[in-house]
């Protein structure tokens, strides 16, 4: 077996010349001759005479090793060196030997015996060292702890814990309100319950708050020590949506509560890293049922722990979270896994006939929380609540607010939790003219709404608070918030990113997010590393769904709008620059201090034709032309070498008429000269104009476009020895000849 030595513990003695008890003769030809081991010789374990002081010489950095001969009666001469250079040994195996009481240079007449005198050149500690000798010689492996376990943990969505400061403060229930739920899922979870099955699945509507009630039993659990895991999954949050990292996120948390786990994972991932990597149901194999098979009886303390899965509708991809269902219910079906699985969705179809299916429905019990009007005293006591801090933060009286306001809140919130805290929110904004004109513009909006939509139709009334919460927001800073919006939505890109892209410094952004600070709010010290925080899903949803958010919309028209800004932006950049170190902006665009001209351009660009792949936007047949004239040779050139940016060519191609899908973007042979390529590539333009850019799955890449290495295409094919690639139309990004 491979060891590798990462660390070694010996004593180190002088050679016999400075050492007075020293055993060795200093002439050569008193020393017992050197004979070279063997390779095959490595492999076996010999059998050592009792320990003695065996000395270990280092003399060279090469490994080397070599057994003294038998003793004879005369001295033998030693052995002259080799004219042929002997190969290094790729990574040997060196037994540790059992040192022999018998005088180093003498071995014993039996093989079985046999001492081996252990010469090699040293590396990492001993490199370059020779002269001296080892006694006793003890090598440990020292391989730093923990490492494997920081390796998971690079791996998991920490942001989706239930004790995550980037959901700080979490959405939890108001204290009274929702005990009955919190009551029945907590008494399950301690085996105190009717409910005998492994997996407990309480589905709901958005904003009936099922968030706050997993976040309330989660704190309930945890000073039980019967909490295995938790992840919130959020879709309008960054990283907290990932299924390739569920379960590295459950293993994770499970090795900070159970030390013999804990030790056998970091080993599994120090000896393989890739592991964090694999496809779910591999991952739940390795780093959960396999572990924990291996904990035993050690592990018994995580009997009956429990897993929270808040939003799993929230979690990317509809056959993902279905899937992640399946092998759940595998593990209860087969106990495999210790735990209880609490979930929590909305009833979404996909997601209600997994949960009904033959293999999941008997190990599955279900919980509805629906909307009702029979929870308006628990909102009453918390508007009552909230508005009691409101007051003493502010100084009002006590006869604030009046009663009716209060009474017609309730009624308008109709058993929608969202709607409620939102409109506490907005009357608390701090970038208003404070609580009291908030409540007023809340208690005309609501008896306004209560006209048009009738009543017990709250999903309406929330999309008009929406409405409401973006209306107030100036013209001129509306239009950037909505492509703040935009960006985030639907490339997830961080802050940082979102300013450079728009010319806003760090003051501008929290200004313009400050505007909507009722739905959303920027959290981070500075820009560099800011986060943007979404109360509720149901915004974006909100502001993506034209027929919701009417003028308002971030996607249809205004997308397409500004997708048609941004290629106009981009002529003109091009038809004034030269290469990435020379590139000019119109007199219009103004860089704050903290971006570059190269990354601006990047940005845009990347921007542009991700917002080409958006579904169902269209081209229009001005704009198609503008795009089919693009420079395509000058565009690569003017990225420069650091990004790879991916862009999915068949969404960009849907969007495009008939008439101008090949002379902008097609999939067919690869056109440039000597290349062997039999697949076919996204191609660029077209005749003159016509370019093959670095290739991807399923796309092409906009950064990265180096001359490829000696021998290989753009498109990563090899090419005909002696072929020489140019570009169509004179645009040589290569000219390699071999």
């Amino acid at each position: 077996m491979r060891r590798r030595f990462r660390k070694f513990a010996a004593k180190v003695f002088q050679s016999s010349d400075d050492t007075t008890n020293s055993t060795q003769s200093e002439d050569p030809a008193s020393r017992s001759p050197a004979v070279r081991l063997p390779t095959p010789l490595l492999q076996e374990q010999p059998v050592f005479s009792p320990p003695t002081t065996l000395p270990v010489q280092l003399p060279t950095p090469l490994l080397q090793l070599s057994i003294p001969m038998p003793a004879a009666s005369q001295p033998a001469a030693p052995v002259p060196p080799s004219p042929t250079p002997t190969p290094a040994l790729p990574d040997p195996v060196l037994p540790i030997p059992t040192l022999s009481t018998s005088p180093p240079a003498i071995l014993s007449p039996t093989p079985s015996s046999s001492t081996l005198a252990l010469h090699f050149r040293g590396n990492g500690a001993f490199n370059r060292a020779h002269d001296f000798t080892l006694y006793y010689p003890q090598f440990n492996d020292s391989s730093p702890a923990g490492l494997g376990l920081k390796h998971l943990f690079d791996y998991s969505m920490p942001d989706a814990f239930y004790n995550s400061s980037a959901r700080y403060p979490p959405p939890k229930c108001h204290l009274g309100t929702r005990n009955d739920y919190i009551d029945l899922i907590t008494k399950w979870a301690v085996g105190e319950s009717d409910r005998q099955e492994s997996i407990l699945w309480m589905r709901g509507p958005f904003g009936v708050g099922k968030t706050a009630i997993a976040q309330s039993c989660a704190e309930a659990l945890a000073p039980t020590n019967k909490l295995a895991a938790t992840l919130f999954f959020s879709r309008s949050n960054v990283d907290r949506d990932d299924p390739r990292r569920v379960f590295t996120s459950i293993a994770y948390q499970v090795a900070t509560k159970c030390p013999p786990f804990r030790e056998i994972v970091d080993k599994l991932i120090v000896e393989d890293p890739a592991l964090t990597t694999t496809s779910p149901p591999v991952q739940f194999e390795n780093l959960l049922v396999h572990p924990l098979r291996q904990v035993g009886t050690a592990g018994s303390s995580l009997h009956g722990h429990i897993v929270i899965i808040d939003g799993l509708d929230e979690c990317r991809g509809t056959a993902e979270q279905c899937k992640i269902i399946k092998i759940i219910a595998a593990s209860a079906r087969n106990c495999t896994t210790p735990f209880r699985w609490f979930i929590t969705s909305r009833p979404e179809d996909p997601i209600i006939r997994t949960m009904n299916s033959t293999t999941v429905a008997p190990f599955c019990s279900g919980i509805e929380l629906p909307i009702s009007r029979d929870i308006d005293h628990k909102v009453l006591l918390y508007l009552t609540d909230e508005f009691k801090k409101i007051r003493e933060d502010h100084g009002l009286p006590g006869s604030w607010p009046p009663e009716e306001a209060v009474a017609l809140l309730v009624e308008r919130g109709a058993g929608l939790w969202i709607y409620v805290s939102t409109m506490v929110r907005f009357i608390k904004d701090e970038n208003s003219y404070g609580p009291k004109d908030q409540l007023r513009i809340v208690v005309e909006f609501a008896r306004d709404v209560s006209a048009r939509v009738g009543v017990d139709n709250p999903l309406a009334e929330m999309d008009f608070f929406y409405i409401l919460i973006i209306q107030r927001v100036p013209p001129k800073v509306r239009t950037t918030v909505r492509k703040v919006l935009l960006i985030h939505s639907t490339l997830g890109w961080s802050p940082a990113r979102i300013a450079s892209i728009l010319c806003l410094s760090d003051e501008q952004l929290h200004r313009a997010c400050a505007s909507i600070q009722s739905v959303m709010e920027l959290l981070g010290p500075d820009l560099e590393h800011m986060t943007i925080k979404f109360y509720h899903t149901s915004f974006l949803d909100f502001m993506r769904d034209p027929q919701r958010s009417k003028e308002l919309c971030i996607h249809s028209d205004f997308l397409i709008g500004w997708r048609r800004e941004l290629l106009e932006w981009l002529h003109k950049v091009w038809s004034r620059s030269t290469d990435s170190s020379h590139i000019v902006f119109p007199s219009c665009t103004v860089l704050p201090e903290h971006v570059s001209r190269l990354d601006h351009h990047e940005y845009v660009l990347c921007l542009f034709w991700l917002l080409c792949g958006v579904p169902e936007h269209p081209f229009d047949p001005q704009a198609a032309m503008s795009l089919a004239e693009l420079p395509f040779g000058k565009m690569l050139r003017l990225t420069g070498y650091s990004g790879m940016w991916l862009v999915d060519a068949s969404s960009v191609r849907n969007n495009l008429s008939v008439e101008f899908r090949d002379k902008i973007i097609r999939n067919a042979k690869c056109p440039i000269p000597g290349c062997t390529n039999t697949e076919n590539i996204w191609i660029l333009g077209h005749g003159a104009n016509e370019i093959v850019s670095n290739q991807s799955e399923g796309g092409f890449c906009l950064g990265g476009n180096r001359n490829p290495p000696e021998g290989e295409c753009f498109c990563g094919a090899q090419k005909v020895r002696g072929s020489q690639f140019m570009m169509r139309g004179g645009e040589a990004m290569s000219g390699i000849v071999t």
